[in-house]
């Protein structure tokens, strides 16, 4: 990856690849989880959710990686599976599919998953006999070349007897081109010993492996791809589906429109029947039923926009609520603030909620006006009903139904001639 972040918290769809993987192996029913890291990961030990974290000292291979699983799960026995971190793509159904086949009424010792990629490249590969069982895994850069014809490829996904796999694991050796110990190499040995092994035929598209920034790209298209057609399916209108791009826990309700070039960060509800136009990006918010928000419009976190409110073009709004009906139509700063139903805030408005020492609130009553061009220094309440006039600089409350302006034509000043008399000064002209 060319990276001081460990390839697992790698993001795919605003988190890390290894949080996908725990929560689809927990939603799939596993009573335990046990996560295998490098030493200089254990830091991120806390990140996993309260799985238990097994340390494998040398990168000597994904068997010797299982193997350093062995301790934590002393005594457990069933069904283990065993998983790559940075195969974020792999569902729930499939997991189940796996644990049903291992199950069965004469269960094989292992299940492994496996694929046919429109080009096999590099995966290893899995050898069948002619009555469909599971003889061997190949890796790749062990296989002559009529094992490389074959189609059906190795994804590193497995369910296994956790007494037969306790016991392959130990017998596992390195004397193999790249010097490591293969899992791989446990169904060789399995039915080597007469223990029966099987597998189960994925869903390449869930199977992407990332190892390097162009997989990442790839698993991310693959999780957009997915995530627009669930939102369509659900009754989502995406005018250009290929420019919108969601988080893995965008909510968005029927009857939404998405126009294009929209980008959901993580934490983002839309409601039924609202609309997010154009340029917009959005994270950490919720948008009611029926409201408008863009085009060129951000939502930070904590923005919450009320049933028929709007946001318009180049609003910034940031942990604050706009109630029911209220209108941000545009080049609009509203932070740390409440605005009240029915309210509206004219152009350039700015909530000034920073001291540069602690963030303060700006309240705004139901059904207030607050002219162009104005500055509300919070802490400060504009009451219901108030009016702020346009260029107004707002540092001390406002009652409910007043006025507030700053009368600046006093200080107005026009000077016929101004600009050819500095012209001929800065010039030098007589």
């Amino acid at each position: 990856m060319r990276s001081t972040l460990p390839k697992v918290m790698h993001p795919v769809g605003g988190r890390p690849m290894i949080d996908h993987v725990l929560e689809t192996v927990r939603a799939a029913g596993a009573s335990k989880v046990v996560v295998v890291v490098s030493p200089d990961m254990c830091a991120l030990a806390d990140r996993f959710h309260d799985a238990a974290i097994a340390v494998q000292e040398q990168p000597r291979g994904t068997g010797d990686a299982a193997r350093s699983a062995i301790q934590a799960l002393r005594g457990f026995s069933g069904t283990v599976l065993v998983l790559f971190g940075a195969d974020p793509l792999v569902s729930r159904s499939t997991l189940e599919r796996l644990i049903q086949a291992r199950e069965t009424e004469n269960p094989p010792s292992l299940v492994v998953l496996g694929f046919r990629p429109n080009d096999p490249a590099q995966y290893g590969r899995l050898v069948v006999d002619s009555g469909g069982r599971l003889e061997r895994i190949v890796e790749y850069w062990d296989a002559d070349d009529s094992e490389r014809q074959i189609d059906l490829c190795n994804s590193g996904v497995l369910a296994a007897d956790a007494e037969a796999l306790f016991e392959l694991l130990p017998l596992l050796k390195n004397d193999n081109n790249k010097g490591e110990f293969y899992l791989t190499d446990v169904v060789g040995l399995a039915t080597a010993s007469g223990q029966h092994c099987s597998f189960v035929e994925g869903d390449a598209r869930e199977l992407i492996g990332v190892d390097s920034r162009s997989d990442l790209a790839q698993a991310e298209a693959a999780f957009q791809a997915h995530a627009r057609e669930t939102a369509m399916a659900s009754g989502v209108t995406l005018v250009d589906p290929s420019t919108v791009w969601f988080a893995f826990d965008t909510s968005v309700g029927a009857d939404v429109v998405l126009e294009p070039n929209v980008v959901f960060g993580p934490g983002v509800v839309v409601e039924e029947g609202a609309t997010i136009r154009a340029f917009s990006h959005l994270e950490g918010c919720t948008i009611r039923r029926g409201a408008t928000v863009g085009p060129f419009a951000r939502l930070r976190p904590g923005a919450e926009i009320g049933a028929g409110a709007r946001v318009g073009n180049f609003v910034e709004v940031k942990n604050a609520e706009l109630q029911a009906g209220a209108k941000v139509n545009h080049l609009t700063y509203v932070g740390d603030a409440t605005v009240g139903e029915g309210a509206n805030i004219g152009a350039g408005t700015i909530t000034a909620n920073y001291d540069g020492y602690r963030k303060s609130k700006t309240t705004i009553g139901a059904r207030a006006s607050i002219g162009s061009n104005s500055v509300l220094v919070a802490p400060v309440t504009v009451g219901e009903d108030a009016t702020v006039g346009a260029g107004s600089v707002v540092r001390e409350d406002v009652p409910a139904g007043a006025l507030r302006a700053s009368d600046t034509r006093k200080l107005d000043v026009t000077k016929a001639g101004w600009s050819e008399a500095k012209r001929k000064k800065s010039l030098g002209d007589s």
